[in-house]
């Protein structure tokens, strides 16, 4: 097929978007593929849809090669199946709620656990009906917060969302397995440089959990690898081990010594080193942060946090692990509520002694010694005990990561990357089919609780990451599974006849399978050419100067390569399968 450029639905732009920050926003909005609607929300137009249908068909078949079968589900869906899961509270103000014009209450759809857990209850009824793999390629919606970066974050965006269906745990790792395939050869066809990490289930549920992230600056994730090992991991889901409980017995007693005006870790260091308390570090030092949990619908309640003092508390792996439940830092009202907290010299006896939890650290193992706060201004304790001198809660890993910390696998260090995620697979157990009793009758004849798996692909962010990993100073370079078409055929040459040539070309190409871009535009060759180098065809071939003399350009826009060559080698060099 052929697809003129003067009649083409296109106009790209010289400058950059205003709300553009990253290279994908820049150059899909530019080279005419997207246009912005408001924020978090883009109009696909002719040239961004032929590489979001490209990307859809690499996933489609990999889907269909495990054996999936494809389906659509509403994107409307009703408020009962979330209400039975508890995620219409969960997910909190990330939902799109909307009412009928009879006051029913619905949502648009950010994910499909719930529908296809009643869909199979609806169809399946034994045994003999698993194992099952459905899947769909849809609109989701969810109101982001910080819709930003083009299609990277999005408040409608395309996903794939597959599920398995099996009658035993073993059922459901196989399909975890088979998923996991599937999408290593997804982002190998096309190209994408990506990790799998270890990842956190959050309000998705379940046991096991892999995100896979393509490596670019421009990511909001955080992962980690090992210098060591293939470990790899998203920030989130790092765990430190703890060190060996230490022996109790003969560790100097706890006591209190004043620390004036040492309201932060430095200023205490600085404080007990010139009142000669030895060589103490931050790292010896456990400060307490004050936050409040809520749970869906409940009240807010107080927690302290302990960390070495050497490190700061990691936001966002601080929201993972309480996830769903909501998490906030104290700010100064809530230290009103609560006057025995004193801001700057928390400690965990005051803490407990209240009856507010206090989780550690996993570094503050038992018969661990560190500084604390005394409970009161000017006021810290030394050689408190972990196990003698107060009694955690709980543990709690959400301190900062940093780059040269030990592998959690015992084997190297760690290294910190950026990422973007770009599927994320879980094994979900029965947390669905136990809220919607999804049961079939086993070899047995008594009833048998189904097992699921969640799997997802951001196709919509997929492109983008695409063209953040294929781009260069002069524009975009699709790879030739998603680029919107094969070759780009520039007609730069306004001598009598070299038009009809062009096109004659074109047809050839076209008759020889290829999906091609003629650009027969009455522009000058200036501005084809930077138009061919910002539209990012894997392909161009030029039809200039050297036409005079039988010969025609092909140039390679991934390695920047071009040759000068006789029509008919073009065309061979070009329909060479």
């Amino acid at each position: 097929m052929i697809t003129r450029m003067s009649t083409l639905f296109l106009r790209t732009l010289r400058e950059d978007p205003a709300d553009a920050e990253v290279a994908s926003h820049k150059l899909l909005v530019r080279a005419g593929y997207i246009r912005r609607v408001a924020p978090g929300i883009y109009s696909w137009l002719p040239a961004g849809l032929r590489v979001l249908r490209n990307v859809e068909k690499v996933v489609r078949e990999e889907m269909d090669g495990i054996g999936a079968q494809q389906i659509e589900l509403p994107a409307l869906l009703p408020r009962e199946p979330y209400e039975t899961t508890n995620r219409w509270t969960e997910y909190g103000s990330a939902l799109f709620r909307l009412k009928d014009r009879k006051g029913a209450d619905y949502l648009l759809g950010p994910t499909h656990e719930e529908l296809f857990a009643l869909t199979v209850k609806s169809q399946c009824t034994s045994y003999k009906d698993l194992p099952l793999v459905l899947y769909q390629i849809q609109t989701k919606y969810r109101d982001e917060e910080r819709s930003r970066a083009g299609l990277l974050r999005c408040r409608e965006f395309v996903m794939k969302d597959s599920y398995s269906f099996n009658v035993d745990d073993a059922g459901l790792a196989a399909a975890y397995q088979a998923h996991r395939g599937a999408y290593q050869r997804i982002f190998n066809r096309l190209g994408i440089d990506y990790v799998i990490c270890t990842a956190m289930s959050g309000a998705m549920g379940g046991s096991a959990s892999e995100e896979f992230l393509a490596v670019s600056p421009a990511g909001e994730d955080t992962f980690v690898r090992s210098t060591g090992s293939d470990y790899a991991a998203n920030v989130e889901a790092v765990r430190i081990p703890a060190p060996a409980a230490q022996p109790i017995d003969g560790q100097p007693e706890m006591e209190d010594v004043l620390t004036p005006g040492a309201g932060t870790i430095d200023e205490l260091v600085s404080c007990l080193q010139q009142a000669g308390h030895g060589e103490i570090a931050a790292d010896q030092t456990l400060k307490t942060l004050m936050v409040k949990t809520r749970e869906p619908g409940g009240e807010w309640v107080p927690l302290g946090i302990g960390i070495p003092g050497d490190r700061e508390l990691d936001q966002k792996r601080l929201e993972a692990a309480f996830d769903p439940t909501e998490v906030e830092l104290f700010e100064a009202e809530d230290f009103e509520k609560y006057p025995f907290i004193k801001k700057g010299y928390i400690g965990p006896l005051e803490l407990l002694d209240n009856d507010i939890a206090y989780c550690v650290d996993p570094r503050a193992a038992a018969g661990t010694a560190w500084v604390v706060g005394g409970g009161r201004p000017d006021v810290h304790r030394l050689h408190a005990v972990v196990g003698r001198d107060f009694t955690p809660t709980g543990v709690l890993d959400v301190a900062t990561i940093r780059e040269g910390d030990p592998a959690p696998d015992g084997h190297g260090t760690l290294t910190l990357a950026r990422g973007i995620e770009i599927g994320h697979i879980f094994q979900l157990g029965r947390k669905y089919t136990n809220a919607f009793e999804l049961d079939v009758l086993g070899e047995d004849g008594k009833p048998q609780r189904v097992t699921m798996g969640s799997y997802g692909i951001g196709v919509s962010r997929l492109v983008a990451v695409l063209a953040e990993q294929f781009h260069d100073e002069k524009g975009l370079r699709w790879p030739a599974q998603v680029a919107p078409w094969d070759v780009h055929v520039v007609v730069a040459n306004k001598a009598e006849g070299v038009a009809e040539a062009a096109a004659g070309i074109a047809e050839q190409l076209s008759a020889a399978g290829l999906e091609v871009l003629l650009d027969d535009r009455k522009a000058s060759p200036g501005v084809k050419f930077k138009d061919s180098e910002l539209l990012g065809m894997p392909r161009v071939l030029v039809i200039g100067r050297g036409w005079a003399n039988g010969k025609v350009e092909l140039r390679n826009r991934l390695t920047g390569e071009s040759e000068e060559m006789e029509p008919v080698a073009a065309l061979d060099a070009l329909t060479a399968r």
